[in-house]
């Protein structure tokens, strides 16, 4: 008995233990040989970026083929609470437009304070939105629909 009280023990401690552990997600360009700072300005391009580092996780919006980010970021996330961004690499490669060398290479990291807007794979929509007191009593007042002649086909009402 004392065992079986002991082993429970183990376990609701373990249980708890790990209820408080934090699950960490790492996500987007994970480095496998090279790493982004490994990049030569003046000495590398686009073919050798592409070998080193594989394809950009995006690429500029109005220069797709001069500028090329690869953007990785850590988060934790607790028990019931939203996920906080823990860690965050993004590089930056600008390439010279003519000859496709490596122009430039920048970092930046959460100390450098830039705000970047992650998609969150969720579409906005127009329209109202509806407070939780008008979803409830929206239909109230509205009425039904005239009952019919049950012996007529096609009209009869299902319950």
């Amino acid at each position: 008995m004392l065992r079986t009280k002991s082993l429970l023990a183990v376990i609701s401690l373990t249980v708890l233990t790990a209820a408080c552990a934090p699950r960490v997600s790492p996500q987007g360009f994970q480095v496998i040989d090279n790493k982004p700072e490994d990049i030569v300005v003046g000495t590398d391009t686009r073919e050798s970026v592409l070998t080193k580092l594989g394809s950009p996780s995006t690429a500029s919006t109005f220069e797709a083929e001069n500028v090329w980010y690869y953007i990785s970021q850590t988060t934790e996330r607790y028990t019931y609470s939203t996920p906080k961004v823990t860690q965050r690499n993004i590089t930056e490669i600008t390439f010279n437009e003519q000859s496709g060398v490596v122009s430039g290479v920048r970092s930046l990291n959460l100390d450098d304070k830039v705000d970047i807007a992650m998609n969150k794979r969720e579409t906005p929509t127009r329209g109202r939105s509806l407070t939780v007191l008008e979803q409830l009593l929206g239909n109230v007042g509205r009425g039904q629909l005239p009952r019919t002649d049950e012996d007529q086909p096609g009209q009869q009402r299902r319950d």
